[in-house]
């Protein structure tokens, strides 16, 4: 049953707020440190082992969705509980570790020619624009979950789930791409 209260159009604002400043703040933080300061070098910090971290951490939460999916057909509610929100830690865990790599070293150009460039492109592009949303909607779904509105709930979870896990597994896909378009170090 979805909980309704004299209180609860006001608490919603304050969380809708909260989100979109969250929201703002990590895509102008990012817009920032890729387009605008571009990296330090020579800051002596090495972040160098943070692209392979955040892979990973992407990987984990591409399987934690999945198998929260799976628990909540099954009616499993406590472990769908349990992988989502880890899957929200990972997810935040691996945005702390992307932004901190991109604000020491800058962005990695893709080194890859011809066909296999555009299909970069591509991934990458659909990865940029859909990651956008993933910090409002994965919000979102958790405040409703919390707020035990599952009717909400569910009506974003529909959206989010497929567009994140889209993101957590192209995240990976990039990061393997980059990896192998890298000229080979001596």
């Amino acid at each position: 049953m979805e909980a309704t209260t004299s209180s609860q159009p006001r608490s919603d604002r304050t969380f809708y707020v909260f989100n979109a400043v969250v929201s703002v703040s990590a895509v102008a933080f990012l817009f920032y440190i890729l387009v605008i300061r571009r990296g330090t070098a020579g800051t002596g910090l090495d972040l160098r082992f943070m692209p392979a971290v955040n892979a990973s951490l992407n990987a984990l939460s591409a399987c934690l969705l999945m198998t929260g999916w799976v628990a909540i057909r099954r009616k499993s509610i406590q472990l769908h509980k349990y992988c989502q929100v880890s899957a929200f830690v990972s997810s935040s865990l691996f945005l702390i570790g992307y932004l901190a790599y991109h604000f020491v070293h800058g962005d990695t150009k893709f080194q890859g020619r011809g066909p296999i460039r555009a299909i970069y492109l591509f991934i990458l592009a659909s990865h940029i624009v859909l990651s956008v949303g993933i910090v409002p909607m994965a919000l979102t779904s958790l405040y409703f979950a919390w707020k035990r509105a599952f009717v909400k709930h569910r009506a974003i979870a529909r959206v989010t789930l497929p567009i994140w896990l889209y993101v957590s597994v192209t995240g990976v896909v990039i990061f393997f791409m980059l990896r192998g378009s890298a000229p080979a170090v001596p």
